[in-house]
């Protein structure tokens, strides 16, 4: 079993958080990739952050994290946005996310019909 930490970009804190939401190793992680990591970080309560994602993918691909730009990076975000919004609901930005920290905008149900 490798360990998560052996992959560049990855830190002690997620190698701890990927543990958590049952990634033990490295082998798993790229067995799995990604966007599937991050679908279970969420699922086991970490809050959604558009750089986490894609540090996860360029530590998959032994890239550097801060080099995702341009087309990719923007092609990263609508993959994010959609992940969360599967996980958690719609991503609210500008007003509607004021709206909803002030309570002018209930949360969403967490159960589905």
């Amino acid at each position: 079993m490798s360990d998560l930490t052996d992959i560049p970009n990855i830190g002690p804190a997620t190698a701890k958080a990927l543990i958590a939401a049952g990634i033990p190793d490295a082998a798993t992680l790229r067995r799995i990739g990604a966007h599937e990591a991050y679908r279970a970080l969420l699922a086991s309560g970490e809050r959604p952050h558009f750089i986490g994602y894609y540090v996860l993918h360029m530590a998959l691909q032994g890239r550097p994290w801060n080099d995702c730009r341009g087309d990719e990076k923007t092609a990263l975000r609508r993959h994010f946005d959609a992940l969360v919004g599967e996980v958690r609901g719609p991503v609210l930005t500008g007003i509607d996310a004021a709206l909803r920290e002030i309570g002018l905008i209930a949360p969403q149900s967490s159960s589905r019909s």
